[in-house]
């Protein structure tokens, strides 16, 4: 299966790039599904077709689902989440308020990903396409195998046999002094069944012959930048990115003069985009004169981004920039291909790294791991600049 995930700031359009692509992808022969998980859903709108949970045909080869994040919680999450209402209530919390704070923050996002990984599973599509909520914040939840790893073996695990041993003994005593019982077995067994969904999760999304993300954007400084942070995200986490859409570009038909800044604003921050996502295509797609809601709004959308291409290409399998950790130790590497070391030069502000070759000058957002650090040394090898990173003196 071929996963495409779309993302982007909050309106910039990826709903409608994502319901285009799909409609491209099913004209192809492709059996496609395209998969809201933003909990702001607008795909049945852009579809003008009522959606749901499960996925529903919209045309020959094209089916729609919107994520039911609560629904998916409980199949997922359930157990644990009635045990820290108990807890919580035992505790002098009302119903209300336990129930709200026995689901984590984030929770809703992730399983929208570990839905994503059944429909993998099963099969019954060629192309998954995702319109994913406006900030790759859910990807960050990708350190999780990482972080909770060693935890889950070599703690949890026998934490939970010992557990379901003394449960017997202990919930005598326990339960009319804590007012709650100690957790059974299902509460036990879900932590460590989500880390393993999050885990085989990990491995489907960091493989770039399989998944790609796709950058939605419009030529806006604050856009941009948002941009720019996921995409540095997704870099630390090894989840290729391989296109960038520039969306709503006001056409050049368009003279009206009250239009005459905007349309000069846009050309500055178009070429930011192409300067700034180097070497990664870019689509542009215009700002229309009426919104993208139907499937033959789509169909034009569609035949703009990608005449007679098919979408589901890998358009690009380099990967522009990569967080290394090694020996304890950060680099960032930056793809720029037939750049002597010379012409570079680099100066970090904040969270931003800013990179000037020649005239031409690149922004990069920093990950958390390396904001707090400052360039300590770089070299170029094999088209990559690398930049190493240190503890600030």
């Amino acid at each position: 299966m071929r996963v495409i995930l779309m993302t982007g700031k909050g309106g910039v359009g990826k709903t409608s790039v994502a319901a285009a692509t799909g409609l491209r992808c099913a004209e192809l022969g492709h059996k496609t599904l395209v998969l809201s998980t933003d909990p702001a859903h607008s795909l049945a709108d852009s579809f003008e077709v009522e959606l749901g949970h499960e996925p529903k045909q919209v045309r020959p080869n094209l089916w729609g689902a919107e994520l039911d994040a609560l629904m998916e919680l409980e199949g997922n999450w359930g157990a644990v989440k009635r045990y820290i209402t108990q807890v919580l209530q035992a505790r002098g919390l009302d119903g209300v308020q336990a129930e709200e704070l026995a689901i984590l923050p984030g929770m809703d996002e992730i399983f929208g990903l570990v839905r994503m990984k059944r429909h993998y599973d099963e099969g019954d599509f060629d192309i998954l396409i995702i319109d994913s909520a406006p900030t790759g914040t859910a990807l960050r939840l990708l350190s999780l195998p990482e972080v909770g790893g060693w935890y889950m073996r070599r703690f949890y695990k026998p934490f939970q046999g010992m557990s379901a041993a003394l449960r017997p003994i202990v919930e005598p005593i326990f339960k009319p002094i804590a007012g709650f019982s100690l957790p059974d077995n299902e509460v036990m067994d879900a932590p460590y069944e989500f880390y393993e969904q999050i885990e085989a999760l990990e491995k489907v999304l960091t493989d770039n012959t399989r998944t790609s993300v796709r950058l939605v954007m419009n030529p806006e400084k604050m856009v941009i930048k948002e941009s720019l942070r996921a995409h540095a995200y997704l870099s630390l986490y090894n989840v290729s990115t391989d296109l960038v859409i520039a969306n709503r570009i006001i056409p050049d038909s368009v003279t009206d003069p009250f239009f005459a800044r905007w349309k000069s604003n846009q050309q500055i921050y178009k070429q930011e985009i192409y300067d700034n996502f180097h070497p990664l295509p870019v689509k542009e797609a215009p700002l229309f004169s009426e919104e993208m809601c139907g499937l033959e709004a789509l169909d034009r959308l569609k035949e703009i981004l990608y005449q007679d291409e098919d979408p589901t290409q890998v358009y690009y399998k380099e990967n522009t920039l990569k967080v290394v950790q090694e020996k304890g130790m950060y680099s960032l590497e930056l793809y720029l291909p037939g750049i002597p070391k010379e012409q570079i030069q680099l100066n970090k502000t904040g969270d931003e790294l800013n990179v000037r070759i020649g005239n031409h000058r690149r922004n990069l957002v920093l990950p958390q791991a390396l904001a707090a650090l400052k360039p300590s040394g770089a070299k170029m090898e094999d088209d990559y600049l690398k930049i190493r990173f240190s503890n600030a003196a």
